[in-house]
């Protein structure tokens, strides 16, 4: 009889045991996730709540490009509320969502870099702007897949869109005349271009049929191989691949990306910085934001340690 009051003891305070464990468990992995944080070169687990950080109601109005829109999805989602629909807001892409920003229209953008223009504005807007890398990006190239060139030095880039270079034979490809195209004044990619690329060089005027006003058109463009076969283009690294993947699979294969003085553009040359054409995505916000706004609290959010994971689960490379 002992022994049988001995065992249903023991039953108990296992169960309890367990119960205790399973809720223990539950609360830790739902409330947070451990994510290798380099820091001065050595890697550490670092516990990252996922407990909101703002409600609907008091997080900043954000803007965003097409490429950087899937990572502030990622931070609205994670820093409000998972189930936050996305789909509800309202993007304008790169130049206008400056022009709001500088207009007091929106509270932070995450964007490519300011381009003349829109610097220029802010200065008669007499703006200030503060321009914070979020996220490190490469900017690429690509022609279609079945092109014979692997990679192109950064002069021979320079010269094919300065007009200096016009046959692939030139490069080592096949005896086509070189189809260069552009993207449209203060896109984001044209003031990649423009900044990382031809820096003080002159870009060629681009023929009106070979200007392309979005990037899926480009690369649509250029992975059609009856038509485009001697084409190349232009983008960022995220949206040529993760982003564009996403959208069509099979055109998105039908580019190849070209590596620049031999360095192939991927994740780990672009986080090492060996891949020459290095960039980033910026936080943008004014200067005169007060020091204590829910603007700069997202600011810090997204370059926090739970920040830098969001955008990595997202496929974007961390800044730190």
């Amino acid at each position: 009889m002992k022994k049988k009051i001995l065992l249903s003891v023991l039953a108990v305070i296992v169960l309890a045991a367990v119960a205790v464990f399973c809720v223990f468990s539950y609360k830790y992995f739902t409330s947070a996730k451990k994510v290798n944080i380099v820091t001065e070169n050595k890697k550490e687990d670092v516990q990252v709540s996922e407990e909101p950080l703002f409600t609907k109601e008091n997080y900043p109005k954000v803007d965003a490009s097409l490429a950087t829109q899937p990572l502030t999805n990622a931070f609205i989602k994670n820093f409000v509320d998972k189930n936050y629909d996305v789909n509800s807001i309202k993007y304008t892409n790169t130049h206008p969502a400056y022009v709001d920003l500088i207009n007091g229209k929106t509270d932070l953008i995450v964007v490519t870099e300011p381009s003349k223009e829109e610097l220029e504005l802010a200065k008669e807007k007499n703006v200030e702007l503060e321009v914070i890398p979020v996220v490190k990006e490469g900017f690429v190239f690509y022609v279609n897949s079945k092109n014979k060139v692997d990679s192109l030095s950064l002069d021979q880039i320079r010269d094919i869109y300065s007009g200096k270079i016009t046959n692939w034979s030139e490069v080592g490809g096949n005896d086509e005349k070189i189809v260069a195209y552009q993207r449209p004044e203060n896109s984001g990619s044209q003031t990649g271009m423009l900044s990382l690329v031809m820096k003080d060089l002159k870009i060629m005027e681009a023929k009106k049929e070979d200007l392309i006003e979005t990037m899926e058109e480009i690369i649509n463009l250029v992975s059609n191989y009856d038509n485009e076969k001697q084409a190349i283009g232009y983008s960022y690294y995220y949206y040529a691949t993760t982003m564009y993947n996403d959208i069509d699979e099979a055109v998105a294969n039908g580019i190849k990306l070209l590596g620049i003085d031999g360095v192939k553009p991927n994740n780990d040359t672009i986080a090492d910085g060996t891949y020459p054409l290095n960039t980033a995505y910026y936080i943008v916000i004014r200067k005169d934001e007060e020091e204590n706004s829910n603007t700069r609290k997202l600011v810090d959010a997204m370059l926090s340690d739970r920040g830098q994971m969001v955008a990595k689960e997202a496929g974007y490379v961390p800044v730190k």
